[in-house]
């Protein structure tokens, strides 16, 4: 069988290069699945297609391939950790009173800060009504709003690359000390 060509920009094989492009641009996409878009696994059985896509992806020129096509992504899109930090931010600063007058009721979604207008999750506004028949009136209007989740926003910027709130330190001391071990066989027939 003869060897894939390798670009010389690159270092890559095409089927390297669809299993970068595959883990760089799909974040939900794991290894593995990058592995079977690249190449046929149609006779492997999963764990293999796991080891293989592990060892691939830890191959000096894999790594480097993915970070460049990351890093060209980022630039493209304009979208990089301090934009994802800064986002976070805009939402832990969201307040209630900004969309609300001065009565305690809500302002016109026109008027409410931009930060609110795209991060609320859901609204629902309901008319209420007295009466029957023609007699029926609208006497309120009730409004609700479904704001992101504060805490859930707190944790994802705590967890930020920049920030590591909640990355673990462990610090090890001492000294360790290795002893002979002896081990006796015993002859079951005396």
């Amino acid at each position: 069988m003869a060897r894939a060509a390798r670009d010389k920009t690159t270092g890559c094989t095409d089927r390297e290069e669809v299993f970068c492009q595959a883990i760089a641009y799909d974040p939900e996409l794991n290894d593995s699945d990058a592995y079977r878009q690249a190449y046929n696994t149609e006779r492997m059985k999963p764990e293999t297609v796991n080891n293989k896509a592990y060892a691939l992806k830890n191959k000096a020129h894999i790594g480097a391939r993915i970070a460049v096509l990351r890093e060209e992504r980022c630039k493209r899109t304009q979208i990089d950790a301090d934009y994802v930090l800064q986002r976070h931010r805009e939402i832990d600063e969201m307040d209630v009173i900004d969309i609300m007058d001065d009565d305690g009721g809500l302002l016109p979604v026109r008027q409410w800060p931009k930060v609110w207008r795209q991060f609320i999750s859901g609204m629902d506004v309901s008319e209420l009504f007295d009466g029957r028949g023609d007699e029926k009136a609208i006497v309120g209007v009730m409004k609700k709003i479904k704001w992101p989740d504060k805490i859930r926003n707190l944790e994802l910027m705590g967890k930020h690359v920049d920030v590591q709130a909640y990355k673990e330190k462990l610090e090890h001391g001492g000294s360790l000390e290795v002893t002979e071990v002896r081990r006796t066989i015993v002859d079951p027939k005396s």
